[in-house]
């Protein structure tokens, strides 16, 4: 099986084994993301080569006959605006998650049909600056004319689905990111896609799930990834969805056991039967009848980075923040949850003598901070007590580059004060995408399947003392700065 993850900043396909889960090989290759200024657009085609480049270099590592490859899904980043006009070919750059320039036009959704408290019973979320109805009236208010000549309307995964089959489909839980999908009956918003003058024609149909097999490869595809044309393709899924299928979250495995994603952006987010309506989360489906609800921030490991470089430390070389009584709010891209689209970054509590050391420690207690803030919401949204003992002592898993970092898995311990699960396996999201592939070829639960393959297991830490003294500290920064933050931030 092929499970292929193609993130915002790379395309990563992995060769799996379908009998035991075990990982072949992986191929990878690059993506290139422009924009200053709150944009961030890549070019849908270089997905696309980057997908036959990483395909060909799995299989060509794992030394297996292509002929021996029998599906593959695609699992790709969310919310992503891909406008196609004439043989499916990109009008423009794909607007990315992260570009925050659609801001306003979030806001002024979110004001509309009922107000920000309304929109989560409609469609999960709360329109903003990440989602997808949001870009698409920023594209109609910025650039009227790629919009008028749109003959179609993607998301990423969708795109590079379509590529690979001649179908467009997507499915419950990508589309569960665009504010036009209604998460409670599973189809599209007519009143949303009135408000924003959407189509439905424009939009793929909604497959039942991301293992639902909706072709095999078209002559074209099957040419440029080097496989036969016999290979099943399954309808695919968002990266969080396909993450979640890989830890064997969802109907088929764990329900409200919580995940935390430490990558470029932080996330948290749970399985769980209920439809949670929190306007502070995305309110997701996911991929298997199931729910997704989840928290972002937009800074996390790459923001924590930028500190370290701006030091001139390396990443490992930090010292607590709070011993110093140094504060950081690493929001240098604006941030999400909470919901500051505008902020900037802010540094507080700084001497002469002051050790690097505690400024690079601030900042990641900042981050892991803004993350584990929203897991206290999500908790709450899924019917959950996070004071509960049976809560608080169920293990938080802990996935992403930063799981990996000595410096964030213990910062995340002593500002959570929960025990943690690493799984050993590093590619989740392919994982989860070979599991889908997998189901489409032979009818399986992919989350059972995931489950039996072992790739949510991994080294468990026991939990550390909870640090309430820089919990504290920090929550009242926050609190002090949130006005400024609303308007732009300010370093002092």
């Amino acid at each position: 099986m092929i499970g292929v993850d193609s993130s915002t900043q790379s395309t990563k396909a992995a060769a799996v084994d379908a009998e035991t889960g075990e990982l072949l090989a992986l191929g990878r290759a690059p993506h290139t993301v422009t924009g200053t200024s709150g944009a961030r657009e890549s070019d849908p085609e270089q997905w696309w080569t980057a997908l036959g480049a990483a395909v060909r270099a799995a299989v060509r590592t794992a030394g297996v006959p292509a002929a021996s490859v029998t599906g593959i899904a695609v699992a790709g980043q969310q919310h992503g605006l891909v406008t196609l006009g004439p043989g499916g070919r990109p009008l423009r750059p794909a607007l990315l998650w992260n570009d925050t320039r659609s801001a306003p036009q979030g806001a002024a959704l979110a004001a509309l049909l009922g107000g920000p408290t309304a929109w989560p019973e409609r469609t999960g979320s709360v329109p903003a600056a990440s989602m997808t109805a949001a870009k698409w009236q920023w594209l109609r208010e910025h650039e009227p004319r790629h919009a008028a000549a749109a003959t179609a309307v993607r998301l990423p995964h969708d795109f590079l689905t379509e590529r690979l089959t001649g179908q467009a489909v997507t499915d419950p839980g990508d589309a569960s990111g665009t504010c036009w999908y209604r998460t409670g009956d599973g189809r599209y918003d007519p009143e949303v896609l009135d408000l924003i003058g959407l189509d439905p024609t424009l939009l793929p149909a909604v497959a039942p799930g991301g293992a639902t097999r909706v072709g095999t490869l078209a002559p074209a595809a099957a040419e440029a990834l080097g496989l036969p044309t016999t290979v099943a393709v399954a309808a695919g899924t968002g990266d969080n969805m396909a993450a979640a299928v890989g830890l064997g979250l969802g109907a088929g495995g764990l329900l409200d056991h919580p995940v935390v994603s430490l990558g470029t952006s932080g996330t948290v987010f749970a399985a769980t039967r209920a439809r949670p309506a929190d306007p502070a989360l995305a309110g997701f489906a996911a991929t298997d009848g199931t729910y997704l609800p989840l928290g972002c921030t937009l800074n996390c490991t790459l923001a924590v980075d930028r500190f370290a470089a701006l030091l001139g430390l390396e990443r490992e070389d930090v010292l607590p923040g709070a011993s110093s009584g140094v504060v950081v709010l690493p929001y240098l891209d604006g941030e999400r949850t909470p919901d500051l689209p505008h902020a900037a970054g802010l540094v507080t509590g700084l001497r002469h003598t002051t050790d690097p050391r505690a400024v690079l420690g601030a900042a990641y207690e900042g981050a892991a901070f803004t993350v584990l803030r929203a897991l206290g919401r999500l908790l709450v949204a899924c019917g959950l007590d996070p004071a509960d003992p049976a809560v608080r002592d169920r293990p938080l898993r802990l996935v992403g580059g930063g799981a990996r970092g000595r410096a964030w898995t213990e910062t995340v311990r002593r500002l959570s004060g929960r025990p943690l699960l690493v799984p050993a396996a590093d590619e989740l999201v392919a994982l989860g995408a070979a599991a889908l592939a997998a189901g489409a070829v032979t009818g399986a639960d992919p989350v059972a399947l995931a489950r039996d393959w072992g790739t949510g297991s991994g080294r468990e830490l026991p939990p550390v003392p909870r640090d309430e003294t820089t919990w504290n500290r920090v929550e009242d920064v926050l609190s002090a700065a949130a006005p400024t933050l609303l308007t732009g931030g300010e370093t002092r």
